[in-house]
């Protein structure tokens, strides 16, 4: 079976991540772009092969397209997922999912209605560390999880983005909405809800926009920076931390404080799992390298979603897991803004 792929955005995560993948797998015949800037679509449709839509309803409208990427900036989302889906199409969208429930739940919705496949991009399920994490922790080897550390940060979008400037929307307000919180926080979120197997059910937080300044020299219109305590459900307690400025190297670590040690993942980066024990042995795994705004390697979602369309298997990240995670993190938001306890 083939396919033909249509992509909606053509920015930086179309240009690293989809279109590579997308063409590096064998069950994709086509791939077809559309990008409001008609210039970034051709530009795609160069390098990888495929062709080019001047709307978006030419992609959204081709019976022949059976698969789509929503690869559009974070407000868009709930528009071109749920079209998309009430046309057929099996939706790979980017995270966060959407901006608010609201929107988020109008995807969902759209996906229960027609029974097409909808995976969000929350990646970092798919990397071999933390699918071994996430082992280790079912089978209580090191006993139960009872506390744990995250942090996800980097330079900043600004050198990530399609423009390389500051004029980015990931500064903007009405298109980013959640700031770093929105674009690494997510993540993290989601992958402690995956590890875990549990949910976070209170928070709380500070934030600011310590350092970044959009084009006009002025703060940006967002957090740079967000720092959380959570406790779940299971009452397990932790701190998350997300930053676009850590200036230098990127970090992307957890750390899982356990009954009987502490299992440390990605903090190393020759060892992707370091364990502790509580007798002070130490046992180290090497995994695989995680991938980095410098070191683009294939993150394997993909081919999991082809694979879910071709096999009519189950997404590994579900519609209503992306709304756990968004749920958390505007709770998040709302209490480093009240300057109070959130509950989920």
């Amino acid at each position: 079976m083939d396919f033909k792929v249509g992509i909606i955005g053509c920015g930086s995560i179309a240009k690293l991540r989809h279109a590579p993948e997308y063409k590096a797998n064998p069950f994709v015949k086509e791939i077809i772009f559309y990008d409001r800037n008609i210039e970034r679509a051709e530009n795609l449709a160069t390098i990888f092969g495929g062709r080019v839509v001047e709307t978006v309803d030419e992609l959204l409208l081709d019976p022949s397209i059976q698969i789509i990427s929503d690869c559009s900036s974070n407000e868009n989302h709930h528009i071109f997922s749920t079209k998309a889906l009430l046309n057929g199409k099996h939706v790979l969208c980017e995270k966060p999912i959407s901006l608010t429930m609201e929107h988020a739940n109008e995807i969902v919705e759209a996906q229960r209605k027609t029974g097409n496949k909808l995976m969000i991009d929350h990646n970092q399920r798919f990397t071999r560390a933390h699918q071994k994490a996430k082992e280790m922790i079912a089978s209580k080897e090191f006993g139960n999880v009872l506390t744990f550390r995250t942090t996800f940060g980097h330079q900043g979008p600004e050198l990530w983005g399609v423009n390389k400037t500051r004029s980015t929307w990931f500064f903007k307000k009405d298109r980013s909405g959640l700031g770093v919180a929105g674009d690494l926080g997510i993540h993290k979120i989601d992958l402690l809800h995956y590890l875990l197997d549990d949910e976070v059910e209170q928070v709380s937080a500070f934030q600011g926009a310590l350092d970044k300044v959009d084009e006009n020299g002025k703060p940006i219109e967002v957090c740079d920076n967000i720092v959380c305590i959570l406790k779940t459900k299971q009452g397990r307690l932790g701190t998350a931390s997300f930053s676009w400025t850590y200036y230098g190297e990127e970090d992307n670590s957890t750390t899982l404080y356990c009954e009987k040690g502490i299992i440390k993942i990605y903090n190393s980066p020759e060892n992707q799992i370091e364990v502790i024990t509580k007798e002070g042995e130490r046992i180290n795994y090497k995994l695989e390298s995680i991938q980095t705004n410098d070191n683009q390697t294939n993150t394997g979602v993909i081919d999991a979603f082809i694979d879910c369309v071709r096999l009519d298997k189950e997404p590994l990240v579900s519609g209503s897991d992306a709304l756990s995670s968004l749920k958390v993190v505007l709770g998040i938001m709302e209490a480093a803004e009240h300057n109070c306890v959130i509950r989920i």
